[in-house]
């Protein structure tokens, strides 16, 4: 839940458009966008669940290579974070008025149509299974449950709190600069997590 929160609250495209839309157009509009991305979140869960489980059932030798991939990729994560800017930038300007059915629709596709959401799933996931009796299946719609009810959580409070938060972050510059080591920590925590 930590891990979740941490990285939900840090600046990405998802929750800037989020913010965007609710600073723009109303705090309805934001939530429709969340409910959509966060929708999308039960169809990777879904693909980690099966396709995962039923490679790891019996092969810990997979098991453990998918670990190595998973922390391999958050360290890369947290690089790539490092490398880019750390500025945050808010621009209600340009962001066109949909109706909240097409917003719940665009939030759904762009999460579903994201690749590297399943690359993450299948990163972060299998350093928290947490149960050798029960099924793996249900351990990765648990994981899977938790961090959808974690990111609506902060996702919806980011666009109920969307006109503070852009006041804040047009008033307080190095928000992101700590944001952005925010994340890099909780990618090279979690990375330590799974190797050990």
């Amino acid at each position: 839940m930590l891990a979740t929160a941490a990285l939900a609250i840090s600046p990405g495209p998802d929750n800037i458009y989020v913010l965007m839309q609710s600073v723009a157009h109303g705090k309805k509009y934001g939530l429709a966008t969340v409910f959509g991305l966060i929708s999308g979140c039960i169809i990777h869960t879904t693909l980690l669940a099966f396709g995962v489980s039923a490679v790891i059932k019996n092969n810990d030798s997979v098991f453990f290579i998918i670990k190595i991939f998973g922390a391999s990729y958050l360290l890369y994560l947290a690089f790539k974070v490092f490398r880019g800017s750390g500025d945050l930038t808010i621009s209600e300007t340009q962001v066109p008025k949909k109706s909240l059915k097409q917003l719940y629709k665009q939030g759904f596709i762009m999460n579903v149509l994201n690749p590297k959401v399943s690359i993450f799933f299948l990163a972060f996931f299998p350093g928290f299974l947490f149960n050798e009796n029960l099924s793996t299946v249900w351990q990765f719609y648990i994981l899977g449950f938790v961090f959808m009810a974690v990111s609506l959580v902060i996702f919806s409070a980011i666009a109920i709190l969307a006109g503070t938060i852009s006041v804040y972050i047009k008033s307080h510059r190095h928000i992101g600069l700590y944001l952005k080591w925010l994340q890099i920590i909780v990618f090279i925590g979690i990375a330590i997590l799974i190797l050990l």
